[in-house]
């Protein structure tokens, strides 16, 4: 409750602060302005010349590639919304969460680069500094989570229910949430209500420490990345291909990141650039990052769910399954080996001495009285007789 506490008057006062505050004093790329820039009408505010300025090129292309994604981000909601009810008697349903809640991610991601175009406010600080990390672990939990259903489903075609993979990223999306109000709480909060003269502004801080709060975003890149590796030797292909786009995603968000961070802490100072070109890389990075996130893994995963081949009822490798649908084997009795001679039988009855009495045991063949017999399948030898243990041993010649 303390912390709540603390963090609502903290909102209090970034938003008054805010709402008094100097635009010329608080942007440094904005300072001094008298003059409208090209592009821009006189009853725009000052804080949004960046969207409109002629002059500097790179905002409006920004913006444009911006809009352009939040567009295509909410078509792809539509669609996705569309082909939803075509997979719910399969195991893609257990996807359909997390990957609208990965929609929604990159959705904020494409809106958040609008924030880092216009010129920093303490409310606007605030929000960048909050949802940069926010958004990025919604994502890439939804990355992990897809990752952990696949190495069931790829040796199994059976995987956990929708409800718990959903709740395994939402989890993991929750701890960069609880990370980053920690980190405006120690940051701001705490030091204006020690020093309530001399109030710190959410934009005062490096670039070192910005980078640090976003430690558990590359722990959820890399295990999105190595995660998938087992789907690769499973026996289901129509998983693994979901395997294939994962990693994809993930080995090039990684590469988006090691690039951006290096630039942003090493080379903005190198190259001699202003203060004011850290939002550009900030901005840049989320928009090439939320394209691989819709080229890479939105339009595969829309593309999977139109195919045929994950029913259950076609699972080439269910062994039990495959027998109870096998035909019926008939069982055909070779006559080739045969005992049943009726020839060689009456021969042999034929040469039997006749008028001498015919012993009790002269058709015994060797079966046992009780067993049940069955002439139709296994025909009596009469003409061989096997030797009987005897106690009597004046009937053999020693």
């Amino acid at each position: 409750m303390a912390s709540r506490y603390l963090l609502f008057i903290a909102l209090l006062n970034f938003m008054k602060a805010g709402s008094t505050q100097n635009l010329t004093t608080s942007a440094p790329g904005l300072q001094n302005i008298s003059v409208v820039p090209k592009g821009c009408g006189h009853d725009i505010k000052a804080m949004y010349f960046v969207l409109c300025d002629l002059n500097a090129a790179y905002g409006i292309i920004i913006e444009a590639v911006a809009a352009l994604g939040i567009v295509s981000t909410f078509v792809l909601i539509l669609i996705f919304l569309a082909l939803a009810p075509s997979v719910i008697r399969d195991e893609r349903k257990g996807c359909l969460a997390i990957n609208a809640l990965f929609l929604v991610g990159v959705f904020g991601l494409f809106a958040l680069v609008f924030s880092f175009l216009i010129a920093p406010t303490a409310v606007v600080c605030v929000c960048r500094r909050f949802l940069f990390g926010v958004l990025f672990a919604m994502c890439f939990s939804c990355l992990v989570a897809h990752s952990v259903r696949l190495n069931y489903l790829v040796f199994q075609n059976r995987g956990p229910g929708g409800c718990l993979i959903f709740f395994l990223a939402l989890g993991l999306f929750m701890v960069e949430a609880v990370i980053n109000i920690e980190w405006l709480l120690i940051t701001n909060v705490r030091h204006n209500l020690l020093s309530p003269s001399q109030p710190d502004s959410p934009c005062n801080i490096t670039n070192q420490d910005f980078v640090t709060a976003l430690v558990y975003v590359m722990f959820l890149i890399l295990a999105s990345l190595f995660i998938p590796c087992p789907v690769f030797f499973g026996h289901y292909l129509q998983w693994k291909r979901h395997g294939k786009y994962i990693a994809l995603t993930a080995f090039s968000s990684l590469v988006i990141w090691i690039t951006w961070i290096v630039v942003y802490i090493y080379g903005v100072e190198k190259l001699g650039y202003m203060k004011n070109w850290d939002d550009f890389i900030l901005a840049v990075a989320l928009l090439v990052n939320g394209w691989v996130f819709v080229l890479f893994y939105i339009i595969p995963e829309l593309v999977e769910m139109t195919k045929t081949g994950y029913h259950y009822e076609e699972d080439n490798l269910n062994i039990m399954k495959r027998f109870s649908e096998s035909p019926p084997v008939i069982m055909v009795e070779n006559k080739a080996f045969s005992m049943d001679n009726p020839d060689v039988n009456e021969e042999i009855n034929n040469k039997k001495p006749q008028g001498l009495p015919i012993s009790p045991y002269s058709n015994y063949n060797g079966i046992y009285p009780t067993l049940p017999l069955y002439p139709s399948e296994m025909e009596t030898v009469n003409h061989i007789h096997l030797p009987r243990v005897s106690m009597e041993p004046w009937r053999y010649h020693l």
